[in-house]
């Protein structure tokens, strides 16, 4: 028996888009209910570093401006994306992070933790400033039961697996830059010293980064009591009368018809874990088992039910690229888990080859660019699609590589024996690890022999490695000449393969500036909006900045809420997607 319920708004997706969409749909009028497929809440949002990107925020500083940040989104963009778009971005997004803080969510950004635009050489690029981080939540335990349906951080995100640590912190202890003694016994202490909630579960009461954020609007729900459905599936988008009426939806294996008065808003994630979609869409094969995001929590729901109702699409043969490693699981035995390369591909002693032996990328570019690079040498070569990077004891020692922590903390000789040639690749010559790993082994000598002579002369002569702000954001600062160029000269040398993973796909229904999903012949399905990685991407085929994922999903579900409890003169809500004078 399928049962029935009513609201004004259907929000489609727990991630930081969907329920910042609920928050705000219910703060202007209008009952409002969350589904999610899966048995946590948070998506791909919980276990992300939890940044926005935010041009002009009050902490950019005096050298931004709309205006300046318009310019660079363009020339990101190349063109691609209407400016119209893009404006309404930049206009609403610092509104939308007062919003924020309103609801207790605290950002914000300086000097020394901002990262830097992605793309520095384009006009209009920050050094710093755009870039927001997240300030922990503390207490955690508000939550409730709620807490344990939160979807949890990665391992790498936390200290011997269990301390949540923020970027600032995690920082801190990699680089040991001045205080980190401080840091790391601050966090032991807090942690050990929280006996009566250690008693309740291993997981740290304190969120950071991604939980720091979606902990923060779950709580928002629960003070306004925001009802959210786990384990209930988008099924179909109903439409009655010529406008979008509610979904259907599978919850527990039973169906459930919900109407909504109002509209629908998608936030359901992209369509990365469906391998299927991934070879529709995507030029060329890559894996869904690579991708950093949660293993089959994103396949393509949304996308797949707006397409039945004739959404048009854009983007469809773009993700948020990013190098992946898979690293052996050591809790749960026999299985492994791609992690994201973020920094670790720009720190000394370390390059990567694709499987001719040869560089083909600067390696401290953003994850998205490096992405794309291995994409173009593919097309060129045919020999990327894996990649490899390659290091040597020096790199081993001192820095980690995604959860293998350095050789200082996790010697060779504590870590099992089967990550061995499996994971983890070692040889004592350069020309064994190249046989070790299929590669030739005079190109990799000769590679190698170039490379360490620039690292001498602190000087990247072939990809410029280090050479503009973003490429030292995330070098040792103790090294020199170059901060990220070492030369790798130590046995014994190693070798981990690099997919090309994703932080999810950029392709979906293509929206209008009011992140209203448009129809085949470019006018809005009545009632039917798109925000985050569901629809086609406000970037592009483009990564501007650290924090453009979720900064650009949240901004967009803040839009889709004012329209869809849009009001006339007299106070009456006006249908959501009445075709108005710019679109008519």
């Amino acid at each position: 028996m399928t049962q029935e319920v009513k609201y004004d708004v259907v929000v489609v997706g727990s991630g930081a888009g969907g329920m910042l969409s609920a928050i705000r749909c219910h703060d202007l009028g209008l009952k409002t209910l969350l589904i999610e497929k899966s048995d946590r809440y948070g998506g791909t949002s919980a276990v992300s570093g939890g940044a926005i990107w935010i041009p002009n925020n009050p902490d950019a500083g005096p050298g931004d401006s709309e205006e300046k940040a318009l310019e660079y989104l363009v020339a990101c963009t190349e063109g691609q994306v209407p400016q119209a778009k893009l404006r309404r971005y930049l206009q609403v997004a610092p509104q939308m992070l007062s919003y924020l803080a309103g609801l207790g969510l605290e950002y914000y950004a300086d000097p020394l933790t901002s990262y830097p635009d992605y793309y520095p050489h384009h006009s209009g690029a920050m050094p710093y400033g755009r870039t927001m981080l997240v300030r922990p939540m503390d207490d955690g335990g508000v939550l409730g039961d709620e807490f344990f349906r939160l979807r949890e951080s990665y391992p790498e995100f936390k200290l011997l697996d269990k301390i949540s640590i923020d970027l600032v912190e995690g920082g801190a202890l990699l680089y040991r830059s001045k205080g980190w003694i401080r840091v790391l016994l601050g966090l032991l202490w807090r942690y050990h010293a929280d006996r009566s909630w250690r008693r309740q579960t291993h997981r740290d009461r304190r969120l950071t980064i991604g939980n720091a954020l979606v902990g923060r609007l779950r709580k928002a729900m629960l003070v306004r009591g925001i009802p959210l459905l786990l384990k209930t599936r988008l099924t179909r988008i109903l439409v009655e009368g010529g406008r979008v009426a509610g979904v259907s939806a599978s919850r527990d294996g039973r169906p459930v018809t919900i109407s909504a008065t109002r509209g629908v808003v998608l936030a359901s994630g992209g369509f990365e874990q469906s391998q299927e979609l991934r070879e529709r869409f995507l030029e060329q094969r890559t894996e869904a088992r690579w991708s950093a995001t949660p293993r089959d929590n994103n396949v393509g729901d949304g996308l797949l039910a707006a397409l039945e109702i004739g959404a048009d699409t854009a983007f469809m043969n773009e993700a948020w690229w990013a190098p992946t490693i898979a690293v052996p699981s050591r809790p749960a035995p026999n299985t492994t888990r791609n992690q994201a390369l973020f920094f670790e591909r720009g720190l000394p002693h370390s390059m990567a080859i694709n499987r001719l032996g040869k560089r083909f990328v600067n390696e401290i570019c953003s994850y998205h660019q490096f992405g794309q690079a291995m994409l173009r040498d593919n097309a060129a070569t045919g020999a990327n699609l894996p990649c490899w990077f390659i290091f040597d004891a020096q790199y081993r020692q001192k820095y980690p590589l995604g959860s293998l922590l350095p050789g200082s903390v996790a010697s060779d000789s504590k870590l099992p024996k089967d990550w061995f040639d499996n994971f983890l690749y070692r040889a004592d010559s350069l020309a064994e690890l190249a046989a070790r790993i299929g590669v030739a082994g005079d190109s990799l000598v000769e590679t190698t022999r170039r490379f360490n002579g620039f690292a001498a002369a602190g000087v990247d002569e072939d990809f410029a490695r280090g050479g503009n702000v973003y490429g030292q954001f995330f070098g040792d600062p103790a090294h020199a000449p170059n901060k990220v160029l070492g030369a790798i000269d130590k046995p014994p040398f190693y070798a981990v393969r690099i997919d090309l993973g994703d932080l999810g796909t950029k392709g979906g229904p293509r929206t209008d500036e009011d992140a209203r999903v448009l129809g085949r012949d470019s006018r809005p399905i009545p009632g039917l909006f798109a925000v985050g990685n569901v629809a086609g991407s406000v970037m592009g085929g483009a990564y501007p900045g650290a924090g453009a994922t979720l900064g650009s999903a949240m901004t967009f579900a803040y839009v889709a809420a004012e329209k869809l409890a849009q009001r006339d003169e007299a106070g009456q809500l006006t249908q959501p997607c009445e075709l108005d004078a710019r679109i008519a």
